[in-house]
């Protein structure tokens, strides 16, 4: 058996949560899992899609994580068939005692803390007393050796995605007709934040429009820019270009992917935040889209530069401009849709289980 302790799963939802339960479902097809994760209200009716064992941790954050870390040792010490733990965080394990094999993913925000700082100290002695820690990019795997992060445990093995479900045609038609008489199409999913740099991107549409009078910019997502970003299409009267759609419908969402034309998240280095990896870029690819991202973070592990999209500087307004530019003209996108599907099977959950059977 198996033990993941994880602060971030289903039915909360974002892309952490998401790796996290496709992780879990994927190594219960081959090992006996249990997992210990927070409370949620919703929480009973996921749990009962699944055929392993979920035990919930509710209270407040405090008083929860050291609840959580009690309940993983009570369990480890009166359980002897346990083969090793693994954690989607490194606080996931800071006070878990066990000499069992010890398995840390990290991810590139969490670890990003100046060296010798008592944050830094805290993750060290975490990552660098556990036995193995996969990092989900090569970008993140650097940071964390200049971090004081061991090399010899660090493995590389990017986040997996689910196989492509058929969308109902009511919702491609609803998607379709969201988007009637606009085109190119560019869309985001992401959350509204700096980091992800939709502000930009919005200020390219100011030049953009007047080459593309038709063109279309659908932000999927909610955070703390989102009224920032609307205040900014208001003040380039962008209103007719910009679309903000939240709480949506995965299936509506693939729906909207489905019917654009180009992925665009051009992530910037903000404060201590960076873009590790990019989930949403292998998302997009396999609707056949091709994406720009930014070059400070793990992107180059999601975007195959001129090949699947391209790679630019996200703090030059001008290169992002450009870059979108240079796949819209002639319609050049349509000639990544079969580039971009190849590459994302390779993320394919039954591909990317593989690497961590290897490890178990």
């Amino acid at each position: 058996m198996y033990l993941i302790v994880t602060r971030s799963f289903p039915p909360e939802t974002g892309g952490m949560q998401n790796l996290m339960w496709g992780l879990t479902n994927n190594i219960s097809k081959h090992h006996m899992v249990k997992v210990f994760a927070e409370q949620n209200e919703e929480s009973k009716s996921t749990d009962e899609k699944v055929s392993y064992s979920i035990e919930r941790i509710g209270g407040p954050k405090l008083i929860r994580k050291y609840r959580k870390a009690y309940l993983v040792n009570d369990f480890i010490k009166n359980n002897k068939n346990i083969k090793g733990i693994i954690a989607d965080h490194w606080k996931s394990l800071e006070l878990i005692n066990t000499r069992r094999k010890k398995i840390c993913l990290i991810h590139s925000k969490e670890i990003n803390h100046q060296k010798g700082s008592l944050l830094n100290k805290r993750v060290l002695n975490v990552l660098n007393n556990v036995e193995i820690v996969i990092s989900n990019s090569k970008y993140t795997k650097n940071l964390a050796i200049s971090c004081g992060v061991d090399e010899k445990k660090i493995i590389v093995i990017n986040p997996g995605i689910e196989p492509l479900k058929k969308i109902s045609k009511e919702i491609l038609f609803e998607a379709e007709d969201l988007l009637q008489n606009k085109s190119p199409r560019l869309i985001t999913v992401s959350r509204l934040e700096k980091r992800k740099n939709h502000e930009k991107i919005i200020m390219s549409l100011k030049n953009l429009k007047q080459l593309y009078p038709n063109i279309i910019y659908t932000c999927i997502g909610h955070g703390e820019e989102e009224e920032n970003l609307k205040n900014l299409v208001k003040e380039l009267n962008l209103e007719n270009h910009v679309l903000f759609l939240k709480n949506i419908s995965k299936e509506f969402k693939n729906a909207l992917l489905d019917k654009s034309d180009l992925f665009v998240m051009p992530s910037i280095v903000y404060k201590k935040s960076v873009e590790g990896f990019g989930i949403a870029f292998i998302e997009a690819a396999q609707y056949g889209l091709p994406s720009i991202g930014g070059k400070d973070g793990g992107e180059a592990d999601a975007i195959k530069n001129n090949e699947t999209g391209i790679i630019c500087n996200g703090n030059n307004l001008e290169e992002i401009y450009s870059s979108i530019d240079l796949i819209l003209k002639n319609n050049s996108y349509k000639n990544f849709i079969n580039k971009t599907k190849e590459f994302s099977k390779k993320f394919e959950w039954d591909n990317i289980i593989k690497q961590y059977l290897e490890i178990l």
